[in-house]
């Protein structure tokens, strides 16, 4: 398996047409976008990497730090520099972080692989809780532009949230005190044991405070060695993320029948999202059209909607965390004839934020290291879960699925979360509620034993019978029903019909 980072999972046009190509060369035909906002590649041949290598360069990407105990991809918010509540574009600390960890010679080998997310917004959507640091753009005295810094989360083995470290770390500092939280791990890390080497474990042991206060002393000790960011680095920086040519425009009305046909109200509703700008739309590209495998992507899919991009989005998109595509500025008046394209694409399945709009590995299907499969129940899901209507009454249900411990699909942080074990050579799932990786981030919580891969759909269903009856209003949300309830009635209404759990 070859991955290609995708920085802060800013993609252009022409960087997609060459993932196009690599896909069909190389590959089976197609390309698999992970939580990392990267793409991977299943199948291609150990002879003909360099190859690969060769065709990213051209269009500069690269597959470095990617895989191994290294800083990998910075990870950051979809709606970066589009979203209303945003304080700050993060892309261009995510592009300093990038340059910084870049084969970075004190870093490149650490006691294990290391993750830091980025937001700029009031809603953190690049859930950066659950990172090794996460950063979020505040302000500070006299409105200048700093971080909040939190340590130590991560899924996997030992699921935790991260902790706040600093609560006001000025910008021009930021590589000075990235450099003391990692000189600090790298030292004390543990390298014998692979399951607790991830920074999350030390943070634990030691406890925050003291933590704290060696990454402080590092920091007091070093910060003259380490470059400031200075204001006209920072400036360069900004510039390259300079808007695009927006005109000006008026909003229009959201569009409704019989004016509009009823797939393109649907689709307008749930896989568009507001603009900063007037006139201009978010659209979300659904990967996660039901029977396919969440996050698949075909060659050609990808040129036409490199296509799609330069005639609708200044060329550009964005790969977010929950495995969809992004076109960040399109106008509104063109949004029926875009959405068309992407229908006839098999690109417009309007359920974004929905319980079939689910974060999936690969699971057994293509990983060495999963205990059973993933893709094979999201199918199960999708034809348990094939009444858009129903599932639009269901409301916000964040749905996360790994095929094993490591946590690949961030199923500890789901509304719903769904892990596969191996009994005896044969797969079932586990399954726990009430996660998030935003705002009051939280962990699920188990709701009982494993199921059967045979039952996990019918056995959402009946969780989601007991929400539907249960909730206050039909504006409560599931995790707000999950929250107010505990998971008790959930798991009794489980388990009630299946008496194969064991």
């Amino acid at each position: 398996m070859l991955r290609v980072a995708v920085p802060y999972g800013l993609l252009s046009s022409t960087q997609l047409r060459m993932l196009a190509h690599i896909a069909r060369r190389y590959d089976r035909g197609y390309g698999h976008f992970s939580t990392r906002q990267n793409i991977q590649y299943n199948w291609p041949k150990l002879e003909e990497v360099p190859d690969i290598l060769a065709d990213l360069a051209s269009v500069e990407m690269h597959a470095l730090q990617t895989s191994g105990n290294c800083i990998r991809n910075t990870t950051s918010d979809h709606l970066a520099g589009v979203a209303a509540d945003e304080l700050e574009d993060p892309r261009p600390w995510c592009e300093l972080i990038r340059q910084w960890s870049s084969v970075h010679p004190e870093f490149n080998w650490l006691p294990r692989k290391f993750k830091i997310a980025v937001t700029g917004a009031a809603r953190d959507r690049a859930a950066t809780a659950i990172h090794d640091i996460g950063l979020r753009l505040v302000r500070g005295p006299e409105g200048s532009t700093g971080f909040e810094v939190a340590v130590g989360g991560g899924l996997g083995r030992m699921p935790i949230l991260g902790k706040v470290i600093r609560e006001w770390l000025p910008g021009e500092e930021l590589l000075a005190y990235l450099e003391a939280i990692l000189r600090v791990y790298n030292l004390h890390g543990r390298r014998d044991n692979i399951h607790r080497a991830r920074i999350k474990v030390l943070v634990k042991a030691l406890g925050i405070d003291a933590f704290r206060a060696q990454v402080e002393a590092e920091y007091q000790a070093n910060r003259a060695h380490v470059p400031t960011v200075t204001p006209g680095r920072i400036a360069a920086l900004r510039a390259a993320f300079a808007p695009p040519a927006w005109r000006p425009l008026a909003d229009l009305p959201p569009p409704a029948a019989p004016a509009a046909s009823a797939a393109f109200v649907a689709w307008h509703r749930h896989n568009t999202v507001a603009h900063k700008v007037p006139g201009y739309r978010v659209v979300f590209v659904s990967l996660k059209k039901h029977g396919e495998a969440p996050g698949d992507i075909t060659a050609d899919q990808m040129d036409a909607l490199a296509a799609l991009a330069d005639r609708h989005s200044f060329g550009e998109l964005r790969s977010t965390h929950d495995q969809n595509l992004v076109l960040a500025d399109c106008e509104q008046g063109q949004l029926a004839a875009l959405h068309a394209e992407l229908d006839r694409l098999g690109l417009a399945t309007p359920n974004i934020g929905t319980l079939t709009d689910m974060i999936c590995c690969p699971g057994l299907d293509f990983c060495s290291l999963a205990n059973a499969g993933s893709i094979g129940v999201a199918k199960q899901i999708h034809e348990q879960f094939d009444d858009l209507d129903y599932l639009y009454d269901l409301g916000e249900i964040q749905l996360k699925m790994s095929g094993c411990m490591n946590a690949c699909g961030h199923h500890h942080v789901g509304h719903i979360g769904i892990l596969g074990v191996d009994k005896h050579g044969q797969e079932w799932y586990q399954i726990t509620l009430g996660g998030s990786p935003a705002g009051e981030a939280s962990l699920g919580e188990v709701i009982g034993p494993s199921v059967p891969k045979a039952a996990v759909a019918a056995t959402l269903a009946r969780i989601l019978e007991t929400y539907v009856r249960c909730r206050q209003s039909p504006e409560e949300t599931f995790l707000q029903a999950v929250r107010r309830l505990g998971v008790q009635p959930f798991s009794e209404r489980a388990y009630a019909q299946d008496p194969a759990t064991a």
